[in-house]
């Protein structure tokens, strides 16, 4: 059967890999800053930092906007589960948002109303690569003074008006480079700043709270005029992943190219069955096509229908609505039907359609 998702690797990596390992230079350095710098020349933004892993991605964003227990944030509930669960390590209040049921985007009517004294933050995830209502959500933040984040966990690559995803005027974007993602650096995240002194803060955060070019002395000795006055986690990436996400990224456009391709003849097929609708991306937008969304009459009859054709459909992902953890069950209609229609097909690079019925 066809897989829903599976990890890209580049071929004739492993030299550089071997190289890597035996040179005594394991941590973030050399490789790190030039899949940073890599990073920012394919997104067109300067302010780039990779993660080591895209759970410490979003605590550095919580940190860096130095959010704390009892502080409210408003959220997706379809979206996957590591996008919110962060927000319970750090003792948030999540006020989950409706979503459209025709595209699974968050509302921005509905996020609006949802706005109170205490609102600190807003999370627009972007689900399965279809872009939100970028536009209207980062206007909605700055119309209430709240940083808007963009959680591109399965977004990478997605573009709106003929810019990607990082580069679209949002306060902080945040990427998954985890196995299945585009790139993959098997485990890993990069956050996107607009600001340079949210970028700088969290440049500190990621490394312990630490200030580089200050914490040693002439000795090389850590230096005891260097304080620290931010927390921090020990996020950062690593050699060997750095040197597999620089790989990746020479790959990027031929892989993408080849997802849309693919989504363009499932959309041929879809449009023949009338029981199935495809999900439409939004104006001026084009998903990376990390899978096909589609919704159906009968989810679990499709579902099956498709498996028996060769392809894994999927509904991806659960609503987080439904989980203790975060107390809050509220019953959102639109996440209702969505989820209760909303189907993902393969449409990945290792997908070839073109002899497929």
């Amino acid at each position: 059967m066809i897989p829903i998702f599976k990890p890209y690797m580049p071929e004739n990596i492993t030299e550089g890999i071997e190289e890597i390992l035996y040179s005594g230079k394991l941590a973030f350095g050399e490789k790190g800053r030039e899949f940073e710098e890599n990073l920012s020349s394919y997104i067109g933004n300067d302010k780039v930092l990779t993660i080591s892993s895209y759970n410490q991605a979003l605590l550095i964003v919580l940190s860096t906007l130095g959010l704390n227990p009892g502080d409210e944030i408003i959220a997706s509930p379809v979206s996957c589960l590591a996008s919110n669960q962060p927000f319970v390590v750090k003792g948030l209040k999540v006020v989950w948002a409706d979503v459209n049921p025709l595209s699974g985007t968050l509302s921005v009517d509905d996020v609006r109303s949802r706005i109170t004294s205490k609102t600190k933050a807003i999370f627009h995830n972007h689900y399965c690569g279809y872009l939100g209502e970028i536009e209207a959500m980062n206007n909605l933040g700055k119309e209430f003074g709240i940083p808007v984040i963009d959680d591109c966990i399965e977004a990478f690559g997605s573009e709106l008006n003929g810019k990607k995803t990082g580069n679209l005027g949002t306060d902080i974007t945040v990427f998954s480079f985890q196995t299945v993602r585009l790139p993959n650096t098997i485990e890993g995240g990069a956050l996107v700043f607009n600001n340079r002194e949210m970028f700088e803060n969290a440049k500190m955060i990621r490394d312990y709270g630490i200030e580089r070019a200050n914490f040693r002395d002439s000795l090389n000795e850590i230096s005891p005029d260097c304080d620290i006055k931010l927390e921090g986690y020990g996020a950062l990436m690593g050699e060997l992943n750095s040197y597999i996400g620089i790989k990746q990224l020479q790959d990027l456009d031929l892989l993408f190219k080849k997802q849309r391709k693919n989504a363009e003849i499932w959309g041929q097929k879809i449009n023949q069955e009338t029981n199935l609708t495809s999900l439409v991306p939004i104006k001026n937008s084009i998903p990376n096509r990390w899978v096909y969304g589609l919704l159906a009459k009968n989810k679990i009859e499709t579902i099956k229908k498709i498996r028996e054709k060769g392809f894994y459909a999927t509904g991806v992902h659960i609503n987080n609505n439904i989980y203790s953890i975060f107390d809050n069950k509220t019953n959102l209609s639109g996440v209702n039907e969505f989820m209760n229609h909303f189907v993902a097909l393969p449409c990945g690079w290792w997908v070839n359609l073109n002899n497929k019925e």
